[in-house]
């Protein structure tokens, strides 16, 4: 059993479950139980201080259906009904991560002019759903079907990728904020949202940690400077995110589930695996509103 402590961090209980740790702040294993089965109060708040301790915990040989991943998350949150979700049987909006779908949808991607040369297809770094003006508080993808080899997801201690910035920087970017622009797709699937722009350097509201925080999937750009300058900072965060210190990289197995705090992490998917139909669900939660949708 661990109870993770740190210097300088707050005390989140673990001691209700089995965590170990992948790397120092980012990425645990979970051990011991089996999710599919109803949480006990200690257990889902031993779960959710791993979430908020190591921002991706990872449970190996679960036995999830929809229905039972359904209401592992709900243990969490309200579930968020993502545009392209679909609703199998009336249980739960669930959204397939399809390489198939990603593979025309990243064909199909298309960054504005200003942005070519600057984001490549390796680049795309990002948080699920920060083109809304609340994004979902967490993700919980499950393996469905899996290349027998490749495929990981890399998630990055977007705390850790603020904190190695120059105290320069830092100042800079707590000044801005940066465009999450999901116009095209939400366009694709008959939705209308208005284009948001977010703090690049937010506090997470339960840990108080600061986070560096771009979508480079959603045409990024920081508000109020020259486009240049712009450009250059973008490489800056992004070089931030790829550096390996900052990451955890988890390798799918059947039966892998992932959990993650979606405010203090982004993520990017390897797609090493060919023409392999590789296929994952996923399961929002929402965040609590801090102030008011449009």
């Amino acid at each position: 059993m661990t109870t993770a402590t740190a210097l300088n961090e707050p005390v989140f209980d673990t001691s209700a479950i089995d965590v170990r740790p992948l790397q120092p702040t980012i990425g645990a294993e979970i051990h011991g139980i089996d999710i599919s089965q109803p949480l006990t109060n200690e257990q889902r708040d031993a779960i959710k201080a791993a979430v908020l301790r190591y921002k991706v915990v990872f449970f190996r040989d679960q036995t999830l259906d929809k229905q039972s991943h359904a209401a592992f998350a709900r243990h969490f949150g309200p579930l968020y009904d993502y545009p392209s979700a679909t609703s199998d049987s009336n249980i739960v909006p669930i959204h397939n991560i399809s390489a198939v779908e990603a593979k025309q949808r990243f064909a199909e991607l298309e960054h504005p002019d200003f942005l070519k040369g600057v984001i490549g297809a390796g680049d795309y770094y990002h948080s699920d759903t920060s083109w809304r003006l609340v994004p979902a508080w967490a993700a919980i993808l499950r393996a469905v079907d899996l290349p027998e080899l490749g495929g990981d997801t890399v998630w990055v201690d977007a705390n850790l990728a603020y904190e190695g910035l120059s105290d320069e920087l830092k100042e800079k970017l707590e000044r801005l904020h940066v465009v999450h622009n999901f116009q095209q797709s939400l366009t694709r699937l008959g939705h209308e949202y208005p284009i948001v722009a977010h703090p690049a350097v937010r506090t997470h509201r339960e840990t108080g940690k600061k986070i560096l925080w771009v979508n480079y999937s959603q045409s990024p750009q920081f508000l109020g400077i020259e486009l240049a300058e712009s450009n250059a900072l973008l490489l800056e965060v992004l070089r931030q995110y790829k550096r390996p210190e900052f990451q955890v990289r988890f390798s799918w197995r059947p039966g892998s589930v992932a959990f993650w705090d979606n405010r203090a992490a982004v993520h990017y998917a390897v797609r090493n695996y060919g023409d392999y139909p590789r296929l994952l669900e996923r399961i929002l939660v929402s965040d609590e509103r801090l102030y008011a949708d449009l």
